[in-house]
């Protein structure tokens, strides 16, 4: 069971992150448990004494002399360093400070009553689905990093990779997401290898994803998602379906 670990002095913003995190546990059935939710830096770490691979969630601005948030993400990392750090803060652009103190933050959640239940909500899914990742064949995961954040993609789930209209960049499609981040799609092709397609210079797509083909209109679709198809697609196509377009 994994154990997750929380530290906020604000009363009410504690046992909001509590029951927003308890009720994600249950309705997924993770196995996870928030074994400390602490008011302080000092029974926090006292509680995460002898954690190995910890989830943390941690306020930003504790109202403690010696510790802040950054500085108790600090001695955690040092204690379990292959720990997940979430911050909470009340400021949106913090991400310098985890360079300053050398830190690798899985994200950060800002302090919005409306928003901060679902936030924390969506981000222990992700995490969770980091994790599970993480126990596969590495071969069988993308590992890419988009803005300050670390992701582990199972390649069962990509669809198609674009070109994105940011120079340099790429879009990967998923059932239910698409992201953004630095990367070539001549980079990717070399990479993964046959399971994916170059059926046209913006797109590289699962070969087991695939659809239908229209072959008179240069077209093809992947999870539901038209792509384009060039002459060269239509070539290396045939070449990996041994010429039975």
């Amino acid at each position: 069971m994994i154990g997750i670990y929380l530290c906020d002095d604000e009363d009410t913003v504690r046992h909001q992150i509590q029951t927003a995190l308890e009720w994600k546990i249950f309705v997924e059935n993770y196995d996870m448990k928030v074994v400390c939710s602490a008011a302080n830096a000092q029974e926090l770490l006292a509680a995460a004494e002898n954690e190995k691979r910890g989830i943390y969630f941690l306020d930003v601005e504790l109202k403690d002399k010696e510790w802040d948030g950054f500085r108790l993400g600090q001695e955690l990392r040092r204690r379990d360093p292959h720990g997940t750090l979430v911050y909470i803060t009340s400021y949106g652009d913090l991400a310098w400070r985890t360079f300053q103190y050398h830190l690798e933050a899985f994200d950060y959640i800002i302090k919005e009553p409306e928003q901060i239940g679902p936030s924390v909500s969506q981000c222990l899914g992700e995490i969770h689905s980091r994790l599970l990742a993480e126990r596969q064949d590495p071969a069988e995961v993308l590992t890419l990093r988009a803005d300050e954040t670390v992701r582990h993609i199972p390649l069962r789930d990509i669809l198609f990779f674009e070109t994105a209209a940011t120079p340099h960049h790429v879009l990967l499609h998923t059932s239910s997401s698409r992201m953004d981040f630095l990367g070539s799609l001549n980079e990717l092709e070399r990479k993964l290898g046959d399971r994916f397609i170059r059926i046209h210079r913006a797109y590289l797509v699962a070969a087991d994803k695939i659809e239908t083909i229209d072959l008179k209109h240069n077209r093809l679709w992947a999870g539901g998602h038209e792509c384009l198809l060039s002459r060269a697609g239509k070539a290396e196509l045939r070449k990996k379906t041994g010429g039975d377009l």
